[in-house]
This record gives structure tokens, C-alpha cells and sequence, in this order.
């Protein structure tokens, strides 16, 4: 599968501030890739270098092979773009413009009736007709992606998509995002960590402009995902009986009856059924916790 984004050893500085330190990327064609960071990780400066937007000082970055040049995006005709704050006209509706959208780029009005009319199907627009200033935080978004995808990009670029949306309306932008990996490949910056959770097949974390995590999410479960188990008693002296035996750094959370435990050592869930065995301690439920995204998130972090 060939790589539709290569960041290779990327670099930018605003003054004294190091935005971005030897960043490296690939996202394979047809993924959901998920950028995570906090505020300020250097994130929205990764985009706005491979939309051509902003000059590196050190390092490349290829868009279906081809070299991003700033300034002079001829790459751009690949990557469609939706930004965290999409603008539009108001006083139009959502068929009008697109039509504009498709207009602008050249296409012809047979080409131009017929994407609009797939895109507002699948954006879930098609049946509204009111003006675009009437519209929620969310059916904007939706709009956007369909502005974004109109000349059928190979990548699609969303900047926090779905930061300042209610959970209905991040339901509905992540459903269209993970329905159009058959069109195209999709990058998405983030510190909504559950987004990445729902609908991303690889990820990177971004901390202080650095790559600190990068890889498929069931690679960064297995490589750096810390074990928990949840074990809940009868009572409470059989959960201080065992709490006595465990390292206290090891206790995630304990309440009366219930200790959740994590580390990163292998088999530790046969390490502490093994202790219980050996006390004669019956606990009424025993949990294997996977890793989550948050927590892969936070152990970069420290």
C-alpha cells in the first residue's frame, strides 16, 4: 500500500519558540489517521506545511509522491482541506455553494450537479434547504467536508474537526469521515482522545512539536499500552488483604471493595490471579483492562 503523506525530519521555529523538532510521518492511502496532540503541540503548523501554507526550516514533506513546495502548492489539487473554523456564505444554501465550489474549479455543470448531489447524500444534507447562516455548529462541519472533498482529493486534511461540537454532532462528522476511506485518505488533528478511539485505524502524538507515540492503533496497544486489572471483593478485608501484597505503585484506584491495577510488565494478569490463588482469596469479579488511547496518551506524556 503506497504512502499517500511523507513528513521526513520536519522543522519549524517562530522566534524562540521550537514549533516543530524533526518531525517524520507516513500515512498509508485509504487510512483514518489520527493526530493527536494538546494545544500548541505543533499540530495545526504540520498542516499548514503540507498545505504549502508555511515555509519549514529544515526537512520535506511528499503528497503522493510529490514535493510540497511553499507557496506554490501544485500538490494542493490532491489535498482537500477543512479547517477548524470552516466560513461560508450565509446567505446561501448548501447546493448553492457547492455549486460555486464546483465552479471555481473548473468543472463542468453535468460534473458539477452530479458530485454535489453524492456529497450532500453523504454529508446528510441533501433534503435541507435553508441558508447556510441558519445552520448548527455541526451541519457546518458536515458542509465542510463536502467543500473539502468536492474535486475528490487523495487527502483529506481536517484541523479539529469535531473540537466544539455536542456529541450528536461529533457522531454524525466522524460517521462521514469513516465512511469515505473508500475516496480518499483521511488526516484529522485532535486532543479529542475518544474521536481517535471510534474511528482511526493509526495514530501519532505530537507533544512540545515532537513525535512521541506513531503507529497502527493495535501497535501501540501491544508496544507501549499499559496492562490494567480491575478486581472487585466481597468485602473489605479481602481487598486490604490483597492491597498488602501489591506494590502501591502498581494501584491505579482503590475504593473499599475494588483496586484497578496497571503496569507494563508482561502477563501481570496471571501474576495476580497467581497471588490470589496462593491467599485463598475469591474475588466476585476479575476485569482485564486494555489499553485505551488515553492512556497511551498519558504515559507519553510522563
Amino acid at each position: 500500500m503506497a504512502d499517500v503523506l511523507q513528513i521526513d525530519h520536519l522543522a519549524k521555529s517562530f522566534a524562540a519558540v521550537r514549533a516543530l523538532d524533526d518531525v517524520c510521518l507516513t500515512v498509508p492511502e485509504g487510512s483514518v489517521f489520527g493526530l493527536i496532540g494538546e494545544n500548541g503541540a505543533g499540530k495545526t503548523t504540520t498542516m499548514k506545511i503540507v498545505l504549502g501554507l508555511l515555509r519549514p526550516d529544515a526537512g520535506e514533506v511528499h503528497v503522493c509522491g510529490q514535493l510540497v513546495h511553499f507557496g506554490r502548492a501544485a500538490t494542493n489539487r490532491l489535498v482537500g482541506y477543512l479547517p477548524d473554523v470552516p466560513q461560508f456564505y450565509d446567505f446561501m444554501t448548501a447546493d448553492e455553494y457547492l455549486a460555486l465550489c464546483g465552479q471555481l474549479a473548473g468543472m463542468t455543470s453535468v460534473a458539477i450537479k452530479r458530485r454535489r448531489g453524492e456529497l450532500l447524500e453523504l454529508v446528510g444534507l441533501k433534503s435541507v434547504k435553508k441558508r447556510i447562516g441558519t445552520y448548527s455548529r455541526g451541519m457546518k462541519q458536515r458542509l465542510g467536508v463536502a467543500q473539502a472533498l468536492f474535486a475528490s482529493p487523495k487527502l483529506l486534511l481536517c484541523d479539529e474537526p469535531t473540537s466544539a461540537l455536542d456529541p450528536a454532532g461529533r457522531k454524525a462528522v466522524l460517521d462521514v469521515l469513516r465512511r469515505i476511506t473508500s475516496e480518499t485518505t483521511v488526516v484529522f488533528s485532535t486532543h479529542v482522545l475518544s474521536d481517535v478511539e471510534r474511528i482511526c485505524d493509526r495514530a501519532a502524538v505530537l507533544h512540545q512539536g515532537r513525535i512521541v507515540l506513531d503507529g497502527t492503533l493495535q501497535q501501540l496497544k501491544a508496544r507501549h499500552g499499559a496492562t490494567g486489572v480491575n478486581v472487585e471483593f466481597a468485602n473489605p478485608d479481602d481487598a486490604a488483604q490483597f492491597a498488602a501484597m501489591i506494590a502501591p505503585e502498581l494501584v491505579e484506584h482503590r475504593s473499599p471493595t475494588e483496586l484497578t491495577l496497571r503496569t507494563t510488565a508482561a502477563q501481570f494478569e496471571l501474576w495476580v490471579l497467581g497471588l490470589l490463588s496462593n491467599a485463598g482469596i475469591v474475588p466476585v469479579r476479575f476485569e482485564v483492562v486494555e489499553p485505551t488511547v488515553e492512556s497511551l496518551f498519558l504515559e507519553a506524556l510522563t
